[in-house]
Parts: structure tokens; sequence; C-alpha cells
């Protein structure tokens, strides 16, 4: 009897000591169980991360491949575009090769004026070419009221009048365009004569002559009386072959004896004391002028006439003698030259 409780004894503190064992076992395995499974977390946590981070460079990549694609086609676009250019520039270089360069014929260049060739069919033509320039005191201004203040103001005033600018340039277009082998004299007049650049004929290649000139024109100051009559007659010794007359009016004063004349009786200002003059003896005196001064028959005679208030008969009085002559009368823009 006590055996058999001794035996029973036995195997219940070996069961109880194997149920301990394995509780430890037991706890140790969960433990480890545990720590594999927080491993895995990190593990697919990290392998997330380096998916991202796998996905964003193949986006970076795929990105830059598309701009280096574009930049390509940029590039074989610009080396298209370059090779045509090369091929349009050889075209053209051997366009200028074939093509004759014609001759400028502007003798001296004058930038301020333009580059028209004619002028509502004024050419520059003639063996002698006469050009006269009006330097009376109505040159400066358009207005009879400007013209009276300047006329009383400092020379350089004078020479800086909008109108007699405008005279000046365009005596330069005139003497840009002369023809080559003819001759040229040009010739200022008011109550006196002066003609600029020397006396007698120049030659119109003579590039020196040319900017004499040029220099005289420069100057001239534009006052006093216009005296057509003095002009012509100064002319009158150079037999020119063509007139080129720039002026703004007719003539209000002359060289005849007009008290003596008819006509003129009530014209005191030709021979007496009188300042001012009508537009009635003014045409009376014109058509004087060219019956004791006229140039002689063969002569061309073109006038540029420039605008100005109180003159209404100097048109159609120049535009008869141009007619006769050959010539022209123009009344130019007031953007030219």
């Amino acid at each position: 009897m006590s055996c058999g409780l001794g035996a029973i004894i036995l195997v219940f503190m070996l069961v109880k000591h194997n149920v301990d064992n394995s509780v430890i076992e037991t706890e140790l395995l969960q433990n480890d169980m545990e720590r594999l499974q927080a491993r895995e977390q990190e593990l697919r946590g990290e392998i997330a991360i380096v998916e991202t981070e796998t996905s964003q460079a193949e986006e970076a990549v795929q990105a830059a491949s598309s701009r280096i694609s574009k930049l390509e086609s940029s590039i074989s676009a610009k080396r298209r575009e370059i090779a045509e250019s090369k091929s349009r520039v050889e075209t053209l270089e051997k366009t200028i090769e074939k093509t004759d360069v014609a001759e400028k014929s502007d003798i001296i260049e004058n930038e301020n004026v333009g580059e028209e060739e004619y002028l509502m069919g004024l050419k520059v033509e003639g063996r002698k070419i006469a050009i006269m320039l009006d330097a009376s005191a109505s040159m400066t201004d358009e207005a009879l009221i400007d013209i009276i203040r300047r006329k009383n103001s400092p020379d350089a005033q004078k020479r800086n009048g909008p109108k007699w600018r405008r005279a000046q340039e365009v005596v330069k277009w005139l003497l840009a365009r002369l023809p080559r082998g003819s001759d040229v004299t040009v010739l200022s007049f008011n109550a006196k004569t002066k003609a600029l650049g020397g006396a007698g004929w120049q030659r119109g290649t003579d590039a020196r002559a040319l900017t004499r000139i040029y220099r005289d024109l420069d100057r001239v100051i534009p006052t006093g009386a216009t005296n057509l009559q003095l002009g012509l007659n100064k002319l009158s010794s150079l037999r020119p072959s063509d007139i080129y007359l720039i002026t703004d009016g007719l003539p209000t004063k002359g060289v005849s004896n007009f008290r003596s004349l008819n006509p003129f009786a009530d014209c005191s200002a030709l021979w007496g004391k009188s300042s001012t003059i009508s537009g009635e003896c003014r045409a009376k005196l014109f058509r004087q002028t060219l019956s004791d001064s006229s140039p002689p028959s063969g002569v061309k005679v073109n006038i540029i006439l420039l605008p100005i208030e109180g003159d209404p008969e100097a048109a159609p009085e120049y535009w008869a003698w141009t007619a006769a002559t050959g010539g022209l009368l123009i009344s130019p823009a007031e953007s030219w030259p």
C-alpha cells in the first residue's frame, strides 16, 4: 500500500516537473515569436520604403528620358534650320555675286536729304545748270508775322528759320543729283547777288567744289528784298542751259527805271518810300523783269515754289514762265526734301 502511494507521488512529481518546463519553453517560444513578428513588421516597412523610393526613381528616370527625347528632337530641328539657313545664305551669296551693282550717282552725300530721284517729274539735267536761291527776308518763315519778327532778330536766328533751312536742303538735293558731265553754278540773290562756292562754273563731279558751295550756303543770311532781275542779269553772261529757281513768291525789287514806266504809276514801293508792295505791283514787276532780263530762248526754267502768306499771283505767273520754257513749276509737300 505504501509502495503504491509512493509510486503515485513520484509520478505526480515527474508530471509536475515536466509541466513547469513546458510552460517555460512555451513562454520562450512566445517571446521569440513576438520578436520575429516585430522584425517582420520592420522589414515590411523597410521594403515599403525601398519600393516607394524605387517607384520615385523610376518616375524620375522616365521624366528625364522624356526631356532627353524632347531635347534631341529640338536639336534635330535646330540642325535642320541651320542647314536650311546655310543653304539660303549660299544661294543669296551666289545671287549677289551675279548681280551688277549700279554706280552711285550722288557726287556728295547729304544724309538729311531724301533719296527720291524725281519729284513730280522734276529731274536735274542739263549741261550748264544754274541754281538760283532766293535769299530775301521772306525765305525764313511762312507766316508774315513770323517773317517780320525774325527780320528784326540776330543773324543766327534768321539762318535758323524753318523755311530757310528747307530751302538749303532743296539746294543740296539738287546738287546731290547733278548729272555727270554737267557744270553747275549756285547764286543767292536778294538786294545783292552772291556766287556760292566761287564765281563761274564748277564741275558737277568735283566733290571739293560742291563742298565749298555747301560752306558758302551755310553762311548766307536771308534778308532784304527779292530782286530776281539782279540775279537773272548776273546769270546772263554765264549762258546756262537750265535754271532751277528756289523762291517763295514774286519779286519785290528790280533794277529798271520804274518811275518812268507807266504801268508802275501806282507802285511807289518800286521808286518811292513805301515799305510794302501790293500783289498787283509784284505781278507787274515780275512781267517787267522777264521783259528786261529773261534768259534767252532755249533755256529751260524750273521753279520750286515754297509757301508764303499773301502772294496768290505767284503760282500762275511762275507757271506761265516755266511752261513757256518747257520747264516745271512745283510746290512740294511739307515733308520734302
